[in-house]
């Protein structure tokens, strides 16, 4: 079937990586389909430059009041004549996309009276790329290949970083500060990295450029990178790192996806069934209360990538 496709992946960072390996599976599956992305503007260009896509559109996600933009909305999904969506955010609002089509397509997702429903009742206690595979199945693609990124091409030489470097991402929800492992527990790994010939490298939103300013401080020789790198500079990134140790945040799912050696800190507020970063190298650690996890326990995982580096 060649014809036009839709897919729907909104975000967020760690969930739309997840999806690389569902994206490629679609586009291999349709070879010759118009294939149109609907995502929001943080992964848009990250999309367009991808060999997944042969359209981006970006969704405005209109609040329930806002009319006029629900109007445009579904004036611009009929306009797609789409034959078939896949729907991989299965949310209520993604969802609730399938009721603005006049003449319905197929629908590939969990939306009521849809074509091809993910009809597994234990579907949100699976991992998101586990369930993703297994909803493509029941909508006809058997194969889900693993993600990858080997397309990505940028130039990380600007941010003039040591050869030997390791990643550290101490944020993410900060809404949830039971998710985060504290502040100078990162401050002193970055001490412990820096000792051993290794510039730690802090990721984070420009948002949070004073909350990595304070652990450079605590760690002198670090680099905060805070609003300076896009979803392709995290993918290059990892590829080079020695490591990347972080909380449960999106860039730790680009770290672990290209075979950085990743080690990734939970707390009892998340499930890593639900969620965990995956690649060839990752480690997880989960403690009830982070701030009963010591420098020493994350060392340990670290250790072995530190020093099978050359100096």
């Amino acid at each position: 079937m060649a014809g036009r496709i839709l897919v729907i992946k909104l975000g967020a960072l760690g969930d739309f990586l997840q999806a690389a390996g569902p994206f490629a599976a679609i586009r291999a599956h349709h070879p010759d389909a118009h294939i149109t992305l609907l995502t929001t503007r943080p992964f848009a260009d990250f999309a367009a430059a991808s060999p997944w896509f042969d359209e981006v559109w970006t969704d405005v996600r209109p609040r329930l009041w806002q009319f006029v933009k629900w109007i445009r909305l579904r004036g611009q999904l009929n306009s797609g004549r789409f034959d078939r969506v896949y729907d991989l955010q299965t949310s209520d609002r993604s969802s609730g996309y399938y009721r603005l089509f006049g003449k319905k397509p197929e629908w590939s997702g969990i939306a009521r009276s849809c074509s091809h429903p993910h009809a597994n009742p234990r579907r949100d206690v699976m991992h998101t790329m586990d369930r993703q595979a297994e909803q493509l199945k029941m909508a006809g693609i058997d194969a889900v290949p693993a993600p990858n990124f080997s397309w990505v091409d940028t130039r990380i030489e600007r941010f003039g970083l040591a050869e030997r470097h390791a990643l550290l991402a101490p944020l993410g929800a900060l809404h949830r500060p039971e998710k985060r492992w504290p502040k100078d527990r990162f401050a002193e790994l970055a001490n412990w990295l820096r000792d051993r010939g290794v510039q730690p490298v802090l990721l984070g939103t420009a948002s949070e450029a004073r909350f990595l300013d304070e652990i450079v401080f605590q760690a002198p020789g670090s680099r905060s990178l805070a609003g300076e790198t896009s979803l392709a500079d995290l993918i290059a990134l990892g590829r080079g790192a020695l490591a990347a140790v972080g909380n449960d945040t999106g860039p730790m799912h680009a770290a672990a996806m290209v075979g950085c050696p990743t080690v990734v800190v939970y707390s009892r507020d998340s499930d890593p069934a639900l969620c965990a970063q995956r690649g060839p190298h990752v480690s997880i650690l989960r403690r009830d209360d982070l701030e009963t996890l010591e420098l020493a326990d994350v060392a340990d995982e670290l250790s072995e990538p530190i020093l099978r580096a050359p100096i």
